[in-house]
């Protein structure tokens, strides 16, 4: 078993001040010796610039906004930071709020890239995220275990080293709130990650790190500073002094264990999470009836009350604008109109791979997924088909999945030609206009040029062989098809 890790996490604790940063590295480092553990130490990122929205900047009545401009560091300040905890002998970990700070990050070497709790969810932060070639670490304060389900299956898919930490976003976190024993349900809901414990507690406090060490936490973060006349610690961050105490109560961990109950998150928790997440801006005047896109909107600090966030963005839901709304403004939630097609989604790809199992029909394990519906997800059970491509060079093959009761509309290529080689099941196809029943076994060819459609009754796998697939080679006779740009939903992991 590895040796527990101690992650010192500075914020924003360096005061805008590169000497004082300097000498809270130093002394947390003093206050480690002769301990038999792993340390790094944690900073965080902001690209203020584009961060925190234009229309606030400058203004020290909004939470937490006066405080990341005063203690803003040059990407050069940060340099010394690093080169000072390298010297010290910590690994170095950074959480980035945002795009840009992930490039930062990779820029400078970092070796783990951090996940804050109130970014969890920020999927357009976690797709780049899972770019970086890093380890990820990610606080669970407030979410819920279907919200940590499914960041656990995107990194995972995605072959990253993932430690999941439970947290408590309260500051300081109140002794009842502590749930130390959710550790437990994490270790076992999630076997293959490795799981910590990011602590809020009141920083004399040192049972909670003997409590999660004897649960089986092998991670541990906690707030550090060093106090002066200038600058006055916070609530939750821990002295060297009392950090050494803190590491001390970890070599003699023993068995104090509150409620393994997963608690709804409380309204204070709550606040303090969306405080600290970004809003969705229109880039761009919206007409109502629109739908809004990601090309229309930014994502910025801070957030609006009732503002939809980057959190709640998702490719699986639809945004309809139910009246005008101007470029620059907060994009609301009782301005739109939220389709979410998820559960559609997971329905008709779990109808794919059973009408796959019945048929026995081999798919390979990375083999893409896209789902054509032509008509909108709300109809696919009438108007679609499922493709899976296998290979698309000079070459190409596709394994076509239509369930029961589904049409595919009349369309024509002009530069590839297929065939079809009926796999499972049996279908209606109609060559410019001729109708032609397909078996198991019966082997169709398209020219270049015919229309096609198909029909399937009871379900039909087929394989299509091909020249190269081009995106632009698919002509529908129904134009309302051609105009619709979101007829297609696109899957990589889904086996």
């Amino acid at each position: 078993m590895s040796r527990p890790l101690f992650i010192f996490e500075m914020a924003n604790n360096h005061m805008g001040d590169i000497a004082h940063g300097v000498a809270i590295i130093r002394a947390i480092r003093e206050a480690c010796q002769g301990f038999p553990f792993e340390f790094a130490f944690k900073l965080q990122y902001r690209d203020l610039d584009t961060f925190i929205h234009p229309s606030v900047k400058g203004r020290d009545d909004i939470k937490y906004v006066k405080r990341f401009e005063e203690t803003r560091l040059s990407h050069e300040q940060f340099e010394i930071l690093l080169a000072t905890m390298r010297d010290c002998g910590f690994k170095t970990v950074c959480t980035p709020f945002d795009e840009n700070s992930v490039d930062l990050i990779e820029a400078q070497g970092i070796e783990t890239i951090k996940i804050a709790s109130c970014s969890l969810t920020d999927w357009p932060l976690l797709e780049r995220i899972a770019r970086a070639d890093k380890p990820v670490i990610a606080s669970t304060a407030g979410a819920t275990p279907e919200e940590i389900d499914n960041v656990v299956s995107f990194f995972l898919h995605r072959c990253k080293q993932l430690t999941l930490m439970h947290c408590v976003a309260e500051y300081p976190t109140p002794d009842n709130n502590l749930h130390i024993a959710r550790i437990d349900a994490l270790r076992r809901r999630y076997p293959e990650v490795r799981i910590g414990f990011s602590t809020h507690e009141a920083p004399a406090r040192t049972e909670p790190v003997m409590l999660a060490l004897a649960k089986g936490a092998l991670v541990f973060e906690k707030h550090v500073g060093l106090p002066s006349e200038r600058y006055p610690l916070n609530t939750y961050s821990a002295t060297p002094e009392q950090i050494r105490q803190w590491l001390t109560a970890a070599q003699c961990a023993q068995a104090m264990c509150g409620s393994e109950a997963w608690p709804t998150a409380t309204a204070t928790e709550l606040e303090s999470l969306r405080s600290l997440r970004r809003g969705v801006f229109l880039t761009r005047d919206i007409a109502a009836g629109e739908r809004i896109d990601t090309d229309s909107i930014c994502f910025a600090f801070p957030p609006s009350p009732q503002q939809i966030t980057a959190n709640d963005w998702s490719k699986y839901s639809n945004y309809i604008a139910r009246q005008a709304i101007q470029a620059g403004t907060p994009l609301i939630a009782k301005q739109v109109e939220i389709n979410n097609e998820r559960e559609n989604v997971l329905t008709a790809v779990m109808a794919v791979r059973q009408l796959l199992q019945e048929g026995n029909i081999v798919v390979p394990g990375k083999s893409d997924l896209e789902i054509s519906h032509h008509y909108g997800m709300e109809r696919f059970s009438e108007f679609g088909l499922t493709m899976i491509t296998v290979v698309n060079r000079e070459y190409c093959k596709k394994l076509i999945v239509m369930l029961p009761g589904q049409t595919h509309p009349e369309q024509q290529h002009k530069k590839k030609e297929e065939t079809f080689v009926i796999l499972h099941g049996s279908m209606n196809i109609w060559l410019d206009g001729k109708q032609y029943d397909a078996q198991r076994g019966d082997v169709i060819t398209v020219q270049r040029g015919v229309k096609h459609k198909f029909y399937t009754n009871k379900g039909v796998v087929f394989e299509e062989i091909s020249s190269t697939h081009f995106t632009d080679d698919s002509f529908y006779s129904d134009p309302a098809i051609t105009a619709n740009s979101h007829r297609k939903t696109l899957l990589t992991h889904w086996l």
